[in-house]
């Protein structure tokens, strides 16, 4: 150990990909249609994470061992996948979203009144 190890800045990322979350993907795809892999890249505060996305925007997230086994995964399941530095986030993502959010308001207000 040098002399200023200790105080340098340990890089984590929070846990790294397990089987746990490999088979949460695998058995969300499978209870889902028209599902596609979008990869994320990994940043300084999380690891590399694959996006599924079914066919009306519903969506799940978990992290992978890296690229290769994100696009492996993919490959094995039978699904397209992307890189989302290069394509982006699907429409039907987004389009999910905004209609999770009104019927969340819609909730909000119906408890309150």
């Amino acid at each position: 150990m040098g002399l200023f190890d200790r105080f340098r800045r340990r890089r984590t990322t929070g846990r790294p990909a397990d089987s746990r979350d490999t088979e949460h993907l695998r058995a969300w795809a499978q209870q889902r249609h028209g599902v596609e892999a979008f990869v994320e890249p990994r940043t300084t505060v999380t690891e590399t994470t694959v996006l599924l996305v079914a066919h009306d925007g519903e969506w799940t997230r978990r992290r992978v061992a890296g690229p290769e086994a994100a696009f492996r995964f993919a490959r094995k399941q039978g699904m397209p996948c992307y890189e989302v530095a290069k394509l982006g986030y699907p429409q039907r993502m987004r389009d999910y979203q905004a209609r999770q959010r009104v019927l969340r308001d819609r909730q909000h207000r119906r408890d309150l009144g």
